[in-house]
């Protein structure tokens, strides 16, 4: 039988706001330290205490807090205690006081939280709609939560419930999973099968492998194999493959017999499936395997950079595009392609990173940072050194550990390193 892997597509969404927040720093001749405000508010911290304040030094939240996560639009997870979880607004009132075991972020316009091991959810006001009265639950998606509802002391049955906290499908089913694009995974019977919103399977209940509908497709089947389908439920392809590894720029990466291909959303197979390993497209690029050597390929299969290369490190970030370049390794030394393929750098440091900002960090001799023409932009002189993010590297310089912007200027714990590593 052969082993299949699935992607789960099923866990409740929470916002990542941080990539599109805008982000200031300003130096502390005070603190003589840099602070980071994200989205114009910053964490502060007074001995084992944490809060917030403005760009203008109001005072948002005083530091009251012993964990606090970054605000995800317009709220942030705090914690008074270990087991004492609330939400925040940007005014730094709790929408939510720190009264409960954990609380969620927003979704649907609800707020789902836990107390005494039972769920319950709040509006964004504040106000406490659905109470505490169920064993497990999922966040509202498309206007509908999963709840579990019990039937005895020891067996509970699956359902959906409204805003208004009424249970809209009824509690029967062995597990049921969050709507997307108006369907919904439910088990019965330890065969899985899709419901629409008015409770009527759509799909039929008796598969034992299936992913949710993602972007207009799902996959089902069995230990054997699984098929595509569209969004009508119309089989696409035979009971063939033997994992999903995800999509990305319309093109969906599978395995079988082993081995890794794309399909296209309508189940042909564009790319086939003849790799040893490979990744999501990224630019119109992905990376591809072959007897342990990588390479990259366009979306029409064509090789753009030879498959020919090492990744004895396997870092997660190699043969990826980050600022048109890929980190790319031979023979134990790395270099850089462009999106042609073409080695901008060739292979020559002994270690390197992914660029961020216009720079990466390479090792030769020490660490430096190389622009995109693989010309030194700030020297080699690290004992270690970071890729950029938010326009800031930590970088080890002498045994000590500082904080450098992309001018190659100190920023953080500066007494005993220069006030600028460039030339």
């Amino acid at each position: 039988m052969k082993r299949t892997t699935l992607l789960l597509m099923l866990l409740a969404f929470i916002p990542s706001m941080l990539a599109q927040d805008k982000v200031k720093y300003i130096d502390d001749e005070e603190c003589g330290c840099e602070l980071v405000f994200i989205d114009g508010i910053q964490t502060t911290q007074k001995g084992d205490r944490f809060g917030f304040k403005r760009e203008d030094g109001t005072i948002i939240v005083p530091n009251k807090y012993m964990f606090v996560d970054k605000f995800h639009g317009e709220y942030c997870k705090v914690y008074m205690n270990y087991d004492s979880c609330g939400l925040i607004n940007r005014d730094g009132v709790e929408i939510i006081p720190c009264l409960y075991q954990d609380v969620f972020y927003p979704t649907d316009g609800m707020i789902m939280a836990i107390k005494d091991n039972l769920y319950g959810f709040f509006d964004t006001t504040g106000s406490l709609r659905i109470p505490f009265t169920y064993r497990a639950a999922s966040t509202f998606n498309e206007g509908l939560a999963v709840v579990a509802v019990d039937i005895d002391s020891d067996l509970v049955s699956y359902g959906y419930i409204d805003h208004e906290g009424k249970i809209v499908i009824p509690a029967q089913y062995q597990y049921a999973y969050p709507f997307y694009e108006g369907v919904a995974v439910v088990k019965d019977y330890d065969r899985y099968g899709m419901i629409d919103k008015n409770n009527r399977e759509v799909f039929p209940i008796k598969f034992e492998i299936l992913t949710s509908m993602f972007e207009g497709n799902l996959f089902a089947g069995d230990d054997d194999g699984l098929a595509m389908y569209n969004n009508k439920f119309k089989r696409l392809t035979k009971p063939i493959y033997t994992s999903l590894e995800g999509k990305s720029e319309g093109l969906i990466l599978v395995s079988r017999d082993n081995k890794f291909g794309y399909l296209n959303e309508k189940g042909k197979e564009v790319i086939p499936c003849q790799y040893d390993r490979a990744g999501l497209f990224k630019d119109g690029r992905a990376y591809v395997s072959l007897n342990d050597k990588w390479g990259i390929i366009d979306r029409k299969g064509n090789i753009i950079l030879p498959i020919e290369y090492d990744n004895s490190g396997y870092r997660s970030e190699a043969y990826i595009y980050h600022d048109g370049l890929a980190l790319v390794e031979k023979d134990h030394r790395y270099g850089y392609a462009d999106i042609e393929g073409r080695l901008v750098v060739y292979p020559s440091f002994e270690n390197a990173y992914q660029f961020s900002d216009g720079l990466a960090p390479v090792l030769l001799g020490a660490w430096g940072y190389i622009d995109t023409k693989g010309d030194f932009f700030i020297p080699p002189v690290f004992d270690m050194a970071s890729p950029f993010e938010w326009g800031r590297a930590e970088v080890i310089y002498r045994g000590e550990v500082h904080k450098m912007n992309i001018e190659g200027e100190c920023v953080k714990n500066c007494k005993n390193a220069p006030k600028s590593w460039r030339p």
